[in-house]
């Protein structure tokens, strides 16, 4: 069973390689690298609000890849 952090951490390397793909191919100040760097901040904030909601829970190291 996934958790909600789980999901949240696949989500999160998932754009970060999306991110990186769209400025390698359109530049850093590109409207698509914006568009893209927003929804990973909204993906990074929505899981340090579920982690901080319940840290006893989530005590134990979550991977977020950083690659």
């Amino acid at each position: 069973m996934c958790t909600e952090v789980d999901e949240l951490e696949c989500r999160i390397n998932q754009m970060r390689k999306i991110l990186i793909w769209v400025a390698e191919e359109t530049g850093l100040n590109s409207h698509s690298t914006l568009y893209y760097s927003q929804k990973l901040d909204v993906l990074i904030t929505r899981y340090q609000n579920v982690k901080m909601k319940n840290p006893k829970k989530y005590m134990q190291d979550s991977y977020i890849d950083t690659k």
